[in-house]
């Protein structure tokens, strides 16, 4: 099991930020020098702290920024990183992404968003889920937020308890929602080709569709995906200003 993290977006309500940064690193906790920290930092002293040693960084706009600071990620981590590049980051949405991450997804996973500000307890939900054992074959389990209050923009998700999740869109009412799916997600390798074609699908019927809808084709053709509750726990996906400062007052208590 490795880690992996979405970092091609540009995030451009970000700006000035991300006039020469992406996302992922936006400073979250600001500090002198190389004392900052990033989401991108933040996210692999996740996996650090649960036993991860290997990640990759799906990397695509202001890529060089990664690149020029993966050998200092490496050493602050003590996590061994893989750059993956997207060549279309800046014109397709994250379905592609994920699924130029396919190879890397046949080690085994847990993938994290380079936007979500989360504490280490998620990974480590995750991890224990998929401890507890259930159905044969490769597992995909999502990280589920069913204590917060949902809002239209959130990417909610619709779960049965014995079929597991039916629905996954930011298209729908909240109060049919069962919880907020958090963008951190374990995939074991077995699911890896399964998700593969349907990322393929997914965006080959539309470049601007997600990940998560990827995600929806895999219910559609009768894979089941598993969903673990995160408790009551602060976190934030990071698309704008008021979620930056969100990020930085939630990141000061991990």
């Amino acid at each position: 099991m490795i880690g992996l993290v979405l970092a091609a977006g540009a995030g451009r309500r970000l700006r000035p930020y991300t006039d020469t940064l992406p996302k992922a690193l936006v400073p979250v906790v600001e500090a002198d020098g190389e004392n900052s920290r990033t989401v991108l930092d933040l996210t692999l002293a996740n996996f650090a702290e649960v036993g991860l040693t290997e990640a990759a960084i799906v990397v695509g706009y202001r890529k060089e920024a990664v690149y020029e600071r993966k050998e200092t990620l490496e050493r602050r981590h003590g996590v061994r990183l893989t750059l993956v590049e997207n060549d279309k980051a800046e014109e397709w949405n994250n379905a592609y992404s994920l699924w130029c991450a396919r190879d890397v997804i046949k080690e085994g996973v847990i993938l994290a968003n380079g936007d979500t500000v989360h504490p280490p307890s998620v990974e480590r939900t995750l991890l224990a889920a998929q401890a507890a054992g259930g159905r044969d074959g490769g597992r995909v389990i999502l990280a589920l937020d069913t204590v917060k209050k949902l809002a239209d923009e959130e990417m909610k998700v619709v779960t049965d308890p014995e079929k597991g999740v039916q629905r996954i869109t930011k298209l729908m009412e909240p109060a049919e929602a069962t919880g907020e799916y958090i963008g951190v997600t374990l995939i074991e390798p077995a699911a890896a080709d399964a998700l593969a074609d349907a990322l393929r699908t997914t965006f080959e019927r539309d470049p601007q569709l997600y990940y998560e809808d990827g995600y929806q084709e895999l219910v559609h053709r009768g894979f089941h995906l598993d969903t673990a509750p995160i408790g009551d726990i602060s976190w934030v996906e990071i698309d704008n200003h008021d979620d930056l400062a969100r990020g930085r007052e939630i990141a000061c208590r991990y």
